[in-house]
C-alpha cells in the first residue's frame, strides 16, 4: 500500500560510490573533519571592527560565522554559507544563538534524520516526540507554532490537525547548509509571531568557483541503522563558474517500527519513509546576488505512535527566491516564496484494523524585504517589511457503510485564511569598545477567516431505538452554530526587544535581554468547531491522546521574557567557554485549554482551547574545555549542555505540559589526524511536575551512553557509531503516551509513556568528488 521511491536512488546511488571510490586518488585527500561535538558553541561575536587571525578552533567548540562585522560577505558575495544577507552579524546574533555549520548536521545522518531532533541539541532545546521526520521543537518550554521555523526563509505552516508536517520535516539533515537556533530573547528582525524563539535553516545557499573555468562538485552518502533497518542515501551535485551555480540536493531515507530497549518489544507505528530533492540556480556578481529554488518533498507513510491517526501521503512542492544586494547605503535582503501542500490520514495496519480517512490541503505564499544601513561606525539600522498568507482546507470524506462517518464529508476548516503583515524597526549602537546596545520594535497585524463547515450528518441523531436517541449528533448542532457567527479576527500586534552587551576584556561577555513578544492563535486553535468525542480527538498535536475544541474567541498570547547571559572563554575562542543563560518569561493569554468532558475511557478527557495566565523560568548552561593536546595522542575535548525549565499556569496552580526535567549531555571527544571519536552520555532526571489536565504520565529518569567514530580518507569518510550502548529501557519525558501500543492491548488499563528505542548499531560512507 506505500509508495517506494527508495530502491532506485539506492542502486545507483551504490553504483555511483563503487565507480567514485575506484578513480579517487591521493591528491583528492581533503583536510580533516572532526565529528561533530554534544554541544556547537555559542558564538560571542566580537565588538572590535578590526579583523584578527584566530587559532583553528577544535571541533568541540565549532560554529559557523563569517567576520562578526559582516565585512567577508561584502569582500564576496556568495561564498560564505552562513554570511550573506541581513542581520547575520552584531547584536542580531545574541549570545543565546546556536550557529551550527554543514559538517555539525551532516555528520549526524548516521544517528537521526529528525532535523528537528538534531536542532534540539542547542542549548534550551527539545522536541516534543510525533512521528520519526515530524518531531515538534522547543525552545526554553515553549513549543511549536511558539518557535519561529524559517526554512530558506520560508514560513510554512502545519498543515494537519495533528501537526504532522511541521516546517523541518521538508528538509532532510543532508540537504542543510547552515542552522541557527535562537533560544529565548530574539531580535524583532528575526522574530514576530511567535514567543519561544527562532530557528532559520538554510539549504539554498550556492557554491561558486573561485577561478576561470567550470567547477564542478558533488557527493554521495548513505547510512544504516540496525535499530528499525533505517536506511538512507543522499547525492549533490553542482556546477559553477564564477558568476553562475546550478546546484541539485536530494535524499531518501525509509525505517521500520523500532525496538525499545530492554526487552526488544517492537514499538509499533515509529515506521516512515520520505524523499526531498531540490534544484538551486543563483547568479552574482561583485554586489548582488540572485538564488532561486524548486523542492519537492513527499512523505508516503509516517506512523505516529502518540496519535490516533497515522500520515499515509504528504506531497509538498516549494518555489523561493532570494536576492542580496550591496548599495552604497548598506545591504539589501529580499525574498518570496510559495508552499503548497497536499496531506492525507488514515490508520496504518500496524495500529490494529480501522479507516478514518482525513485530507488537508495547505498553501503558505509571502515575501520579505529587509535591509541593512550603516548610519555611522557606530551605528547601524535594521528595518523590514514582510507577508505570510496561510491557506488551509481540512476535510473528512465519508467512509461507506459507516453510521457515524457518513453521508456527508465533514468539513472542519473549510477555506480558512491567515494573513499577516509585519514591519519592524531595529537600532543598534556601539557606545564604545565594551558597551552595545540594541533596541527594536515591530507591528504584526493578522486578519483571519474561515468559511462554513458540515458535520457527517445534519440529523441530530444518528441512531433511534424504541423513540429513544441511542447515537446523538452534538457535532450537527455545533456546525449550524458555528455557522452563524461571526468567524472573521483581527489582531494589532507588537513586539519590542532590549538588549545590552557589555565585554570588559578579552575573555568574558555579559549580554542582557528583555522581549515582548506575542502570537496569534493558529487556524486550528481558533477554528476546529467539532464537540462530539470522535471528532475532538483529531485534533491536537500534544501526543496525549485527548480530544480538542477549537476557540473563535481566543486572544493573541503576549510573552514577556527577560534573561541574562554571562560568557567566559579563552582568547583564541580555542580552548575552553562556559556560557550560563538563566531567564524568566510571563505570559498573558497563554493558549492552554479547559476542562470539557470525560470520555468513556478515563485516560482521556476533552479539552477547549483557552486563555490563562503562565509563567516559565529556567537556565541554560554551555560549555567545553581542552583536556589535552599532543602531536603523539592527538587532542582530548569535553563539552556539555545543561537545561532545566519550570511552567507553571497561574490561573490553575497546575503545570504547563510537557516540561523538559533537569538534563544533561555530556561528550568526550577525541581526535588525531583523520580520526575523530566521541562518548556521549545523556542523563535525564525524573518527570515528576506533570500536567494533570492532559494525564500526562510520569517518566522515570535514565541514563544513555553513545559511541561514535569516524575516519577521512582521501576523498571518503567512514562513520561507525552504536547508540545506547547498553540497551537502556528509557521513556523521553516529551514523548506523550503510547497510543499505538495501548489500541494493540484492547485498550485495556493506564495507557502508559512511549519507550525511546533500544540499542542500534549505525554505519556511514559519504563520497565526495
Amino acid at each position: 500500500m506505500y509508495r517506494s521511491y527508495g530502491v532506485p536512488l539506492a542502486c545507483a546511488s551504490a553504483v555511483a560510490i563503487i565507480a567514485v571510490t575506484a578513480g579517487a586518488t591521493a591528491s583528492a585527500q581533503e583536510a580533516s573533519t572532526a565529528l561533530p561535538p554534544v554541544v556547537v558553541e555559542q558564538k560571542q561575536l566580537p565588538n572590535k571592527p578590526t579583523k584578527k587571525k584566530v587559532a583553528k578552533k577544535s571541533s568541540a567548540q565549532q560554529s559557523t560565522a563569517g567576520d562578526a562585522n559582516g565585512e567577508d560577505d561584502h569582500a564576496a558575495m556568495g561564498h560564505g554559507p552562513a554570511d550573506i544577507g541581513v542581520g547575520h552579524s552584531g547584536m542580531a546574533v545574541p549570545l543565546n544563538t546556536t550557529r551550527v555549520d554543514r559538517k555539525t548536521i551532516q555528520s549526524q545522518a548516521p544517528t537521526s534524520s529528525d532535523t528537528a531532533a538534531i536542532m534540539s541539541r542547542a542549548p534550551g532545546g527539545s522536541i516534543f516526540s510525533g512521528g520519526g521526520l515530524s518531531s515538534l521543537p522547543v525552545l526554553n518550554g515553549l513549543n511549536d507554532d511558539r518557535v519561529k521555523v524559517l526554512l530558506n526563509g520560508m514560513v510554512v505552516t502545519s498543515a494537519c490537525s495533528n501537526h504532522m508536517n511541521p516546517p523541518l520535516s521538508y528538509i532532510d539533515p543532508s540537504q542543510i547548509v547552515a542552522a541557527e537556533v535562537i533560544a529565548g530573547v530574539t531580535p524583532v528582525s528575526k522574530g514576530g509571531d511567535s514567543l519561544g524563539g527562532t530557528i532559520v535553516v538554510e539549504s539554498a545557499i550556492p557554491e561558486f568557483a573561485t577561478g576561470d573555468g567550470v567547477k564542478t562538485s558533488g557527493s554521495l552518502s548513505t547510512f544504516y541503522r540496525s535499530n528499525g533497518d533505517k536506511v538512507g542515501v543522499s547525492a549533490t551535485a553542482n556546477a559553477a563558474t564564477q558568476n553562475v551555480s546550478v546546484g541539485y540536493a536530494g535524499s531518501w531515507t525509509k525505517a521500520d517500527d523500532y525496538e525499545r530497549g530492554g526487552d526488544g518489544a517492537t514499538v509499533l507505528s515509529t515506521l516512515y519513509q520520505a524523499a526531498n530533492h531540490s534544484l538551486t540556480f543563483a547568479a552574482k556578481d561583485a554586489d548582488n546576488l540572485l538564488v532561486v529554488q524548486g523542492t519537492y518533498a513527499t512523505i508516503p507513510y509516517q506512523g505516529f505512535i502518540n496519535q490516533r491517526m497515522d500520515m499515509v501521503d504528504n506531497e509538498a512542492w516549494m518555489l523561493n527566491a532570494r536576492y542580496v544586494g550591496r548599495f552604497d547605503w548598506g545591504l539589501l535582503d529580499a525574498r518570496a516564496f510559495y508552499h503548497n501542500t497536499s496531506h492525507a490520514m488514515d490508520i496504518l495496519e500496524d495500529k490494529q484494523p480501522g479507516a478514518m480517512p482525513m485530507r488537508t490541503e495547505g498553501t503558505d505564499a509571502g515575501y520579505s524585504v529587509k535591509a541593512e544601513i550603516p548610519l555611522s561606525s557606530t551605528d547601524l539600522v535594521r528595518i523590514g517589511n514582510e507577508f505570510h498568507h496561510q491557506g488551509l482546507d481540512d476535510w473528512w470524506p465519508p467512509l461507506s457503510g459507516s453510521m457515524m462517518m457518513g453521508p456527508d464529508t465533514y468539513w472542519n476548516i473549510n477555506g480558512g485564511r491567515r494573513d499577516r503583515l509585519g514591519t519592524f524597526l531595529e537600532w543598534e549602537h556601539r557606545w564604545d569598545r565594551s558597551w552595545t546596545t540594541m533596541i527594536g520594535a515591530r507591528n504584526d497585524v493578522v486578519w483571519m477567516d474561515t468559511g462554513n463547515v458540515q458535520a457527517y450528518s445534519d440529523a441530530s441523531c444518528l441512531m433511534m431505538m424504541m423513540g429513544m436517541c441511542m447515537m446523538p449528533n452534538p457535532d450537527a448542532a455545533a456546525a449550524a452554530a458555528f455557522n452563524s457567527k461571526d468567524r472573521s479576527r483581527t489582531d494589532v500586534n507588537f513586539d519590542i526587544t532590549a538588549m545590552a552587551r557589555y565585554e570588559p576584556s578579552a575573555n568574558e561577555v555579559y549580554e542582557f535581554g528583555y522581549a515582548r513578544k506575542t502570537r496569534s492563535p493558529s487556524l486550528y486553535e481558533r477554528y476546529s468547531w467539532g464537540v462530539g468525542s470522535m471528532a475532538a480527538t483529531m485534533i491536537g498535536w500534544y501526543g496525549d491522546g485527548n480530544g480538542y475544541i477549537g476557540n473563535p474567541d481566543l486572544d493573541p498570547e503576549v510573552g514577556h521574557t527577560l534573561s541574562f547571559t554571562a560568557g567566559w572563554h579563552d582568547k583564541a575562542h580555542r580552548d575552553w567557554m562556559l556560557h550560563i543563560t538563566p531567564y524568566y518569561t510571563y505570559v498573558e493569554d497563554y493558549i492552554d485549554a479547559d476542562y470539557v468532558a470525560a470520555m468513556s475511557n478515563a485516560n482521556f478527557v476533552t479539552l477547549r482551547f483557552a486563555n490563562h495566565d503562565a509563567r516559565l523560568y529556567g537556565v541554560n548552561v554551555s560549555g567545553s574545555a581542552l583536556l589535552w593536546e599532543s602531536k603523539r595522542d592527538g587532542r582530548f575535548d569535553v563539552s556539555g549542555v545543561v537545561g532545566y525549565v519550570n511552567g507553571e499556569n497561574l490561573d490553575s496552580g497546575d503545570n504547563l505540559y510537557h516540561m523538559m526535567p533537569f538534563n544533561v549531555r555530556l561528550a568526550l571527544q577525541h581526535s588525531l589526524g583523520n580520526w575523530s571519536s566521541i562518548a556521549e552520555l545523556v542523563a535525564v532526571s525524573r518527570k515528576a511536575e506533570i500536567n494533570e489536565l492532559r494525564n500526562e504520565p510520569q517518566t522515570p529518569g535514565y541514563a544513555i551512553l553513545n559511541l561514535r567514530t569516524s575516519y577521512e580518507w582521501q576523498n571518503m569518510r567512514f562513520d561507525v557509531g552504536v547508540d545506547n550502548v547498553f540497551d537502556q529501557l528509557y521513556y523521553p519525558p516529551l514523548g506523550g503516551v503510547d497510543w499505538a501500543g495501548y489500541k494493540a492491548g484492547g485498550q485495556v488499563g493506564t495507557i502508559g509513556a512511549v519507550a525511546g528505542e533500544g540499542r542500534s548499531f549505525n554505519a556511514g560512507v559519504t563520497v565526495k568528488f
